[in-house]
């Protein structure tokens, strides 16, 4: 079982675009969607009963009124100014990072830390399993939820040959999780000065995980001179460069339309098609 994932280092690059076109290129049977901040690759590929299941993530704290005596030290120890008082002690879930200070200073033992809900994780089952999560807003450990959507997917694997996976934009912690345990990393980049700035940040974080890299271009012509910089900071590396797809106005149409533009006839079809068939080659070898 081979797995790859598909990277940008920064939002706006088409890398969902670019994800969904392999999946169904590759009719690809698992597939995961670790984005769990702004999910958004079952607007493309969604099919099947869906499975939604809570997540759990970090403990924070929580005030019980009856054993409260209102001695004030929590609030007065609270370093992420999480516990607010309007008559009674309360803790700001948003605020409170979990670390459980107030619960062990509170002399009455009235400050518990609960299991909070950060989350939720969705699997949908039908011809293809596919998982996903999205994150609640204000919570964090995003990387635990990314790793908690990749075990789920894999714990419910039989024989699948292929398993492709939409990353998170950025270096942080889910693309870290991401990047755990795959074969090969697809980066897709833009020739802009910040894209190329976040290929070379993503480049030497997926280089510490020694896996596979290989890098495409989208939206190459719309700064020729940019793209040819990628493609010769690429060949320094001795990195493989897949291909480079042209600015399509067909790609926003299709993808409004919740379509795939890898199954319309257009140049950012054809140009998709080859960066599969060459990123499939350096994936096997």
């Amino acid at each position: 079982m081979k797995q790859l994932l598909i990277l940008s280092g920064k939002g706006g690059t088409g890398k969902t675009t670019i994800a969904s076109s392999f999946i169904e290129l590759s009719k690809a049977r698992a597939f995961a969607d670790c984005d769990v901040e702004a999910p958004n690759l079952h607007l493309l590929n969604n099919n099947g009963k869906i499975e939604n299941t809570p997540y759990y993530g970090m403990k924070k704290a929580y005030v019980n009124q009856d054993a409260c005596i209102q001695c004030g030290l929590c609030k007065m120890n609270c370093k992420f100014d999480a516990v607010n008082y309007d008559g009674l002690y309360k803790i700001d879930p948003f605020a409170c990072e979990g670390c459980s200070v107030c619960e062990f200073v509170c002399p009455q033992n009235a400050i518990v830390m609960r299991s909070s809900k950060d989350g939720e994780m969705t699997l949908y089952r039908g011809k293809s399993l596919f998982s996903t999560a999205e994150l609640n807003m204000g919570s964090g450990n995003s990387g635990k939820l990314v790793i908690a959507v990749k075990s789920r997917l894999k714990g419910n694997l039989s024989n699948e040959e292929l398993i492709i996976i939409d990353g998170s934009p950025g270096i942080g912690c889910p693309v870290i999780a991401s990047l755990s345990g795959v074969d090969m990393v697809l980066i897709v980049t833009e020739p802009s000065v910040s894209g190329i700035s976040d290929m070379e940040r993503i480049i030497k974080t997926a280089k510490i995980f020694s896996v596979k890299i290989a890098v495409c271009i989208n939206k190459y012509d719309t700064n020729i001179a940019l793209s040819r910089k990628i493609e010769n900071y690429v060949s320094s590396l001795n990195i493989d460069f897949v291909g480079k797809i042209p600015y399509d106005k067909l790609v926003t149409e299709i993808t409004n339309q919740q379509k795939l533009i890898v199954n319309t006839d257009s140049q950012a079809s054809e140009a998709i098609k080859i960066i599969y068939k060459n990123t499939i080659e350096i994936l096997n070898v």
